[in-house]
């Protein structure tokens, strides 16, 4: 019994838990990495909201300046494009003339029946050189503008017709200006292109015509003068 006692008396007592934030040293080492993702997400807020600011504004941004390039570039090519097919046009039709006065008219006289599909054939070629000549025409629609209209952008001053009647010292203060507000100048290369695709429009217009009367006109003359050959072949035998 005694020896029991002391060794109960001997056994030492569990340590009692101790109170405090001080007493847990894992609470005490920082934590970094929330930090390191907030500041992450706000340099990636901080530059998608820089972007939309950027692509909300008119700036001279190298997709701006290519996309009027090539504006420019189509319009030019479409307006060659068209006076090269008004040309062939003309080309075609002159020789068509030519050769149906000077091989056909002389031998109207013997040969009656050549007059109505040589008059046909005429009457095509001579219309579809009309309307080629109309589309390779030079159209220029001038009027008389001030540095006052170009100031107010009632006048496109990128346009030869309207900066030729204006004085030299005028054209220059009034690119001056242009240059120094970029809306300005995109607004007036704008109404730039709108006039060159009116002009265009006519063109193609015009040209559409051409191409139709010499379709048309060319089959039926083709058609009336062979209809009149078995005609006149089968009254000759």
């Amino acid at each position: 019994m005694v020896s029991k006692a002391s060794a109960s008396e001997e056994a030492p007592t569990p340590p009692a838990p101790s109170e405090g934030p001080a007493a847990n040293p894992v609470e005490a080492v920082p934590l970094q990495a929330p930090t390191k993702a907030k500041a992450t997400g706000k340099k990636k807020a901080k530059k998608k909201k820089k972007g939309k600011d950027k692509a909300g504004s008119i700036g001279s941004s190298r997709g701006i300046e290519t996309m009027y390039r090539t504006s420019y570039r189509t319009h030019i090519d479409l307006s060659g494009l068209a006076d090269n097919k008004a040309n062939i046009m003309i080309s075609i039709n002159g020789i068509i003339l030519t050769v149906v006065i000077a091989s056909v008219a002389p031998r109207i006289v013997s040969d009656v029946w050549l007059l109505i599909p040589a008059t046909m054939l005429l009457l095509t070629g001579l219309c579809s050189m009309i309307f080629a000549v109309l589309c390779a025409r030079p159209r220029v629609l001038s009027r008389i503008v001030t540095l006052d209209d170009v100031r107010g952008n009632r006048a496109n001053i990128l346009f030869f017709g309207n900066f030729t009647n204006m004085t030299e010292a005028d054209y220059v203060e009034g690119m001056t200006e242009l240059m120094l507000e970029p809306e300005r100048i995109y607004h007036n290369m704008s109404r730039d292109i709108y006039g060159l695709g009116r002009v265009l429009k006519l063109k193609f217009k015009l040209l559409r015509v051409s191409y139709t009367i010499f379709m048309w006109g060319l089959t039926l003359s083709v058609a009336t003068f062979l209809i009149l050959a078995v005609v006149q072949y089968q009254l000759n035998t």
